[in-house]
């Protein structure tokens, strides 16, 4: 099925020439122009004075400050040949000369780089929108902007252009930044240490204007003193005697100083430290937040950006007439014409699978429609079976809740075609929130005395965040128990979405199957049905921004049933930090030649589940960006090869390897948004649509899929790269596979936007995480700011056997 569609921002270049010697500038010091500068080679001194003075540095004046110099030197570096541009984009040549791109691409940035505030491959700045800028509570506010990135594609070069919004400090005195930031209300108390230390991480790296000189100055923050003002003390220059920063500021500058109490911002090194009062700092405009957004803020944040399609599309249009690129003085420079519309492309609509369920007639199948379905009258396909289990209740509120909630869960349970028991192996209990690993510890050993192994613990969850992980850590590295955790404030309504919910949650926990794919039971699904396949899912979580002491976590989850391919088993394993490269996926003893690795124990697992090695695999990777394919392909295409050769000499699977792209800003609307058959209810594309074709690349094999539908805002298609494929994969069969794979999510019956073993990948990291939070407090992150983490870090504790054979991270 065809469909005409819009591509999100993409518009054609026209081929570009070299014509005009205006120098462009790009971060990490390299320069071009659109023709040769008058010489091939120059160089020449700057003098700067020193910006940074204040109490514990220089006490000089404005005219005698230290002065630096600086050599500066200009050299031709290369001459970027659109010869060869030409080549690839006519599919003439494998390599994208990237070099010239760069240059295009820099010519292109060179005007709003100047006009905008540039965070990565985006602008932001309050113009940009309607409105351009807002609150989001807590001293944090947002900017609007656009990302833009100039790509080859089956057209030629295409503009990619989508509207965004990141996360600002908003320019506040940092005294006010500090009541808004900790909710604080009493100004006449010392700041507490907690905060303290919490407002050094957060203001790390930050400017600050400071206004108690004749000219305004600005001084990049490094810390926070641990002394308050009034104890805070220094040497001058040219004064033996220390000197309190309090007193200095009431000498020097006349300014009595209310916050004496509180401790001072630092700049400078830690040698020479400057200290700043709070009370004459201002945050300068325009510095991203990039610490994680509390949920207010989340939610305050996706508000004021979630658009319908017809509007986000009009933001792109409105940004691109803003921006007016062929008129940029730059842009002429370089030969290069931008299209002012839209690219228009051709996309098809997949089928959505047939669903098989438990029984016979109408109700053992079901054919979704725009994207999801319901289990009216339908039975699991495989319904699981709990013959023990228990239930511990930690919300203070709700303290009896669980008299109520758990006979209406097992009742869903056993309506949806599990085998479960009605009454617990204990007694239910409640406990205090704060006595958790003791409520656990203590259901475990009853279980144990009673020699009865436990199968399903029912939490639910105490009034307040937090807890959640300590739970999950507990059950499934020390005691050995799957568990289902519930939100009070769901638990109490006993709503029957939200129970059915739990159930299918609880069933593949426990073992059992929802749903499988009709061509999957009927040997019918090309690539797949017709040799014993294993389909993995891969992927690496990173800390968040600030925490530079921990792990990166990668996750590796692959199917444990064929032809059904609907259970999958996950491994974890922590690795250094910002690593995106997955280390353990194979790996060998020297000495004793011991093999392992996360790759080696699922085909073992494999084998030891279906009683078949697999022939084939199928390998979808999240979280790679194209720049880390070729190193990302070398090594763990390797680590596969080596991890079945170590299992039997010359046991070759035949591998395919797709990346699967998430977080990319390109954007399919709808041609005629008066075609209602053409959209979703929400406006969106429908569920299935499928591009491989004009806004791909011009050589490799990719597509983008949207699987899912939309609810609000514009849904993102998932993209789709191909690196290597010994299977022969045919697009379409790969991209039937791919979609029909999204119905078999195990927590909805909706598909999903990324295929389940990427996102299961991405479930399992996420949750190994919860593992080792405590072991790296936020306190411990290195005061560079840098990316190196520690050369060593701890192991994750080991998952129980009981619980890794079940999809526990679901």
């Amino acid at each position: 099925m065809s469909r005409r569609g819009r591509g999100g921002g993409r518009r054609s270049d026209d081929r570009p020439d070299q014509s005009s010697p205006s120098p462009t500038f790009q971060r990490g010091g390299g320069s071009g122009g659109g023709g040769e500068l008058p010489f091939s080679s120059k160089e020449f001194k700057i003098e700067l004075a020193d910006n940074d003075t204040g109490p514990g540095g220089s006490s000089s004046t404005k005219s005698s400050r230290r002065k630096r110099e600086f050599t500066v030197v200009i050299k031709f570096a290369s001459k970027p040949d659109l010869h060869h541009l030409r080549q690839f984009l006519q599919s003439r040549q494998l390599d994208a000369p990237q070099e010239t791109l760069q240059a295009l691409d820099v010519a292109l940035r060179g005007a709003p780089s100047e006009l905008y505030t540039v965070v990565g491959r985006s602008f932001f700045h309050p113009t940009l929108g309607r409105p351009g800028k807002g609150e989001l509570g807590d001293g944090i506010m947002y900017w609007k902007g656009y990302y833009q990135s100039l790509r080859p594609t089956q057209l030629g070069l295409s503009l990619n252009i989508d509207v965004s919004a990141r996360a600002f400090y908003e320019p506040l005195n940092v005294i006010d930044f500090v009541f808004k930031h900790f909710n604080l209300r009493d100004d006449s108390r010392p700041l507490q240490d907690q905060v303290r230390v919490q407002l050094k991480k957060n203001l790390r790296g930050i400017k600050v204007a400071c206004s108690h000189l004749q000219n305004t100055r600005t001084y990049k923050i490094t810390g926070v003193s641990n002394e308050p003002l009034n104890n805070l003390m220094f040497t001058l220059d040219d004064q033996p005697k220390q000197i309190s920063v309090a007193t200095y500021f009431q000498q020097k500058y006349k300014i009595r100083l209310k916050y004496v109490t509180w401790p001072a911002l630092q700049a400078g090194s830690a040698t020479k430290p400057i200290y700043l009062p709070m009370e004459i700092c201002t945050i300068v405009e325009g510095q991203r937040y990039s610490k994680k957004l509390n949920e207010r803020q989340v939610t305050n944040l996706l508000r004021a950006t979630c658009q319908r399609p017809i509007d986000r599309e009009g933001s792109i249009r409105q940004t691109v007439q803003q921006n007016n690129f062929s008129k940029q003085e730059i842009v002429q420079d370089f030969g290069i014409n931008v299209a002012n519309d839209m690219t228009s492309v051709q996309a098809r609509v997949l089928t959505p699978p047939l669903l098989l369920y438990h029984g016979t007639g109408r109700d053992a199948s079901e054919q979704p429609r725009f994207g999801q379905w319901n289990m009216i009258n339908k039975k699991m396909i495989n319904g699981g079976r709990v013959d023990n289990w228990t239930c511990v209740n930690f919300s203070r509120y709700n303290a009896d809740i669980h008299n109520r909630f758990c006979p209406e869960l097992v009742n869903m349970c056993l309506s949806r075609g599990m085998v479960f028991q009605t009454r617990p192996v204990i007694p239910c209990s409640a406990w205090p929130a704060n006595q958790i690993e003791n409520a656990l510890r203590s259901v475990h050993e009853q279980c144990k005395k009673a020699n009865k192994q436990l199968q399903l613990l029912i939490v639910i969850l105490p009034d307040f965040t937090g807890t959640y992980g300590t739970i999950k850590r507990i059950c499934e590295t020390e005691l050995g128990i799957v568990s289902q955790c519930c939100q009070p404030k769901q638990a109490v309504k006993l709503n029957k979405q939200y129970l059915e919910n739990l159930s299918l949650k609880i069933n593949h926990k426990v073992g059992g199957r929802n749903t499988v794919l009709s061509d999957a039971l009927n040997r019918k699904i090309p690539f797949v049905s017709d040799v014993p396949t294993i389909i993995f899912g891969a992927d690496v979580t990173h800390p968040q921004p600030g925490e530079d002491s921990s792990p990166s976590i990668a996750a590796v989850v692959a199917s444990m049933d064929w032809p059904e391919v609907s259970k999958y088993r996950a491994l974890v394993s922590a690795q250094q930090h910002r690593e995106e490269i997955i280390q353990d996926l194979y790996k060998e003893t020297t000495g004793d030649k011991k093999h392992g690795g996360m790759i080696r124990e699922h085909l073992i697992s494999f084998r030891r589940a279906t009683g078949v090695k697999p022939a084939r695999i199928i390998f979808y990777r999240d979280g790679v960006s194209e720049g880390q394919f070729s190193q990302v392909l070398l090594y763990e295409m390797d680590a596969i090869r080596k991890a079945c050769s170590s299992l039997e000499e010359g046991y070759l699977p035949r591998v395919t390897f797709v990346v699967v792209q998430k977080r990319h800003h390109t954007r399919l609307f709808p041609a005629d948004y008066n075609n209602r058959d053409s959209m979703d209810r929400s406006g969106n594309i429908q569920p299935g649509t499928v591009v491989d074709t004009q806004i791909c690349h011009p050589t490799e094999f990719d597509f983008y899929l949207n699987s899912h539908a939309g609810i609000q805002g514009t849904s993102r298609p998932s993209h789709y790269h191909v690196l290597y494929d010994e299977n022969k994969f045919t697009a379409d069969a790969l991209q039937v596979l791919t979609n029909n794979l999204c119905y078999t999510y195990a927590r909805c019956t909706k598909a999903v936007s990324i295929v389940p073993p990427a996102y299961y990948a991405h479930l399992a990291a996420f949750r190994a995480r919860y593992y080792i939070e405590g072991d790296y407090s936020e306190s411990a992150s290195s005061s560079s700011g840098g990316r190196a983490g520690p050369k060593t870090f701890r192991p994750l504790p080991m998952i129980k056997d009981n619980v890794k054979d079940v999809m526990f991270y679901v």
